[in-house]
């Protein structure tokens, strides 16, 4: 029995950490979800929701070189890996939540195939700005770069996309929807 990997993915200030994090407080158990904490170049401390790995970039690129990443990308100048660890969870028939990016999704069609649920969450300009400054991980040309970058990129091919303009437990109640439904997709 092959598991579902819910790569979730959108622009900085989405609110994928809250609406992650809020669905996952609302899981049970028996729901057999996995959160797959990433590993990145950053600080742990450094604003945000996500609990993630820090490593430094040597560390990191020993990592890579090892095989210790099912899925890496860089991006914002930062190096993103989620561990090696998920292919066996999918294996043993686990849902598994990764927090992802939209640059790495023709990988992780490659390397996950139809266990990939890619799912992304949106959310308007300006709610975007006012998260990425409310975080205060960026200065003002850092969040100026990103909200161009999430202009500039193509709309991503998805199977599920959740708005996260409202409340994060809306956003966060759709997720969980998607998860706890059967079958390979949710689209």
């Amino acid at each position: 029995m092959t598991g579902r990997l819910f790569l979730i993915v959108g622009p900085s200030g989405a609110g994928k950490d809250t609406v992650i994090a809020g669905a996952m407080a609302r899981l049970r158990p028996t729901d057999d979800v996995i959160l797959a904490r990433r590993m990145i170049t950053r600080p742990l401390h450094s604003g945000g929701a996500e609990q993630h790995i820090p490593v430094s970039p040597a560390a990191f690129a020993r990592l890579r070189a090892a095989g210790a990443f099912a899925l890496d990308w860089d991006s914002h100048g930062l190096s993103y890996g989620i561990g090696a660890e998920v292919q066996p969870w999918l294996d043993a028939g686990m849902t598994v939540i990764a927090n992802g990016s939209r640059a790495a999704l023709p990988a992780a069609r490659r390397v996950f195939g139809a266990a990939l649920v890619a799912t992304e969450i949106t959310a308007r300009p300006e709610v975007l700005a006012a998260r990425l400054v409310a975080r205060g991980r960026e200065s003002a040309a850092d969040i100026a770069e990103r909200l161009a970058r999430s202009r500039g990129l193509a709309p991503a091919p998805v199977h599920l996309s959740i708005p996260n303009d409202g409340t994060p437990a809306q956003a966060a109640a759709l997720l969980l929807a998607a998860i706890q439904k059967d079958g390979p997709t949710c689209a």
